[in-house]
């Protein structure tokens, strides 16, 4: 008997090789879920998610014409809060209603002593940008970012 297709697959993210930068993909049911774990994929790039005490909330509203775009300002308006703030953010809330976005970002103050950088984000890119969904229940959102 084969695996019932419509079943929804686990939340998830990775990264994978892009020349000198980095790509990010959020995999998960729905497609905030998705938007959720590619920040987190992004914040993986930086330090351990893990290390991360999430005892400040930043609310972050996009608005754009396509999820493709929506991921791009989503993260690029968390770079901003990462760089403007001295924050890192280690959870994500999204929620998506057409072409609006609501987001809460959870993290704190950058400590390079608990964090350990690894290296700083200078943004989103188009390179690679794809919003989909890959079968039912399984959503993809991925990009490249500049180190």
């Amino acid at each position: 008997m084969s695996p019932d297709s419509s079943a929804q697959a686990p939340a998830s993210w990775e990264h994978f090789c892009h020349g000198a930068d980095i790509g990010i993909r959020g995999m998960a049911a729905t497609l905030a879920g998705a938007l959720e774990q590619a920040a987190l994929a992004m914040t993986a790039v930086m330090t351990n998610p893990a290390l991360v005490n999430c005892n400040e909330t930043i609310e972050i509203r996009c608005e754009a014409s396509s999820p493709e775009l929506l991921l791009y300002d989503w993260l690029n308006a968390l770079i901003l809060q990462m760089a403007t703030r001295n924050l890192i953010f280690g959870r994500f809330d999204v929620s998506v209603d057409g072409q609006h976005l609501a987001g809460r970002a959870h993290g704190e103050a950058v400590s390079r002593e608990q964090h350990r950088p690894a290296v700083e984000i200078k943004g989103a890119t188009m390179t690679e940008l794809s919003v989909k969904e890959l079968r039912p229940g399984l959503w993809c959102a991925q990009c490249v970012v500049d180190v």
